[in-house]
């Protein structure tokens, strides 16, 4: 599995993401060419070699022509066409890019429609993209899924993410930064503070990274194959690069960032529980489970816990508030380790059931059957539920082997 590093340790934005991985291989005419493929006019793409500080570093700009500037995501008060999420997708939906391309930026632009529609309060519907809908963004969030397809990176991680401080004027005024569309973006995401007071995270480098990462933090294990250095617009203490590691994934691949959701509530009916966990489930948890707990003057009360990627967060959330009368939720991310896992149909002496199987090292180290299969197969032949899942088991692990 090829796999690719995101190193950001002062911060990240869409035209830094391109410009790394054009320096990391990914041929820039063929990039050229595939972003010719959504028939959006109005712009040219630049490549130029710059230094930052002691770095070498590629800069990928996007000339948008008539507005009279390059592209940068950092400047205050520049003016962009408004388009709403369902003009972007069409026009994703409908170039010539490849399916697992047009699925990448969908996802990036429908975060940050739902982030967008979040901090102030409306419907995805009603979001009208100012910054990030205009072409240089547009370009920036596709280029970054064309620029890792032509790479054949197979998956993505990236470092804690800086997330600067002070003050940036964008269309909607005077905003601290992170602005409110980055931080609802950043949830469930590691951050830091370095102390720098400027935009790091622009909204489109969080989306993109926080859409496309399957983990975050540390650098996964890994043989490095090649280094590409992004360049950024601002002179900092620290150089303004972002910088890409790309390889193959080490012998530990299930290194992923998970989150924790969890709220507590005293007052809710024993049987609403069941639905919660089940449009919890459907909004992409993990896991699921209830604690009992003693709360204060001795009431009973209810730990609700529930596991999700980090993107899932505002989702649960969400689920949460409708389904439930607690008034806050809190979340905490966490670095897990995980078996290799699939789903495999065996054939038993009860006939076809599908077991959840891991591995390690290519070694089977669990094998567990389908339980709902075990219940109907025991209904259907009248038979304990307990004795057909023990000979499943046992026929699981005579073709699977020890």
């Amino acid at each position: 599995m090829r796999i690719a590093y995101f190193d950001c340790p002062s911060g990240a934005a869409g035209d830094m993401i391109m410009g790394a991985l054009v320096d990391a291989g990914a041929p820039f005419e063929a990039l050229r060419g595939e972003l010719a493929k959504l028939r959006l006019s109005g712009f040219t793409l630049e490549r130029r070699e710059v230094m930052k500080s002691a770095f070498r570093a590629t800069k990928v700009e996007v000339h948008v022509h008539g507005e009279g500037h390059a592209h940068d995501e950092r400047q205050e008060g520049h003016s962009h066409p408004h388009r709403n999420l369902h003009s972007i997708l069409d026009l994703i939906a409908s170039s010539g890019l490849r399916p697992a391309v047009k699925a990448g930026a969908a996802r990036i632009f429908t975060r940050l429609a739902e982030a967008e529609a979040r901090v102030h309060g409306t419907s995805v519907e009603e979001v009208h993209f100012h910054e990030v809908g205009a072409v240089d963004a547009i370009v920036d969030v596709t280029g970054a899924c064309i620029g890792l397809d032509l790479l054949g990176v197979d998956a993505v991680h990236c470092s804690a993410l800086p997330v600067g401080g002070g003050f940036v004027t964008g269309a909607h005024g005077r905003m601290p930064i992170p602005g409110p569309g980055t931080a609802e973006l950043l949830k469930g995401f590691p951050v830091v503070d370095t102390g720098v007071r400027r935009e790091l995270v622009t909204p489109t480098g969080a989306a993109i990274l926080t859409t496309l990462s399957v983990s975050a933090g540390a650098m996964p294990p890994m043989t490095v194959e090649a280094v590409g250095y992004g360049a950024g617009t601002m002179d900092l203490e620290t150089p303004n690069v972002i910088r890409v590691f790309l390889g193959q994934a080490g012998q530990s691949r299930g290194r992923e960032t998970i989150v924790q959701v969890e709220t507590t509530v005293d007052d809710m009916q024993p049987q609403l529980w069941e639905t919660v966990m089940e449009r919890l489930f459907e909004a992409g948890a993990l896991d699921v489970y209830l604690t009992p707990v003693t709360m204060k003057k001795s009431r009973p009360g209810i730990v609700l816990t529930a596991l999700c990627a980090p993107e899932k967060v505002t989702d649960l959330s969400r689920v949460l508030f409708e389904e439930s009368p607690t008034i806050g939720v809190r979340w905490t991310a966490y670095q897990r380790e995980r078996l290799d896992r699939e789903t495999v149909t065996l054939a038993t002496a009860y006939g076809p059931v599908p077991f959840k199987v891991s591995r390690l090292g290519g070694r089977v180290l669990t094998a567990t059957p389908e339980f709902d299969e075990i219940r109907r197969i025991a209904k259907e032949k009248g038979l304990p539920a307990r004795e057909v899942l023990d000979q499943a088991r046992a026929d699981g692990r005579r073709l699977l082997g020890p």
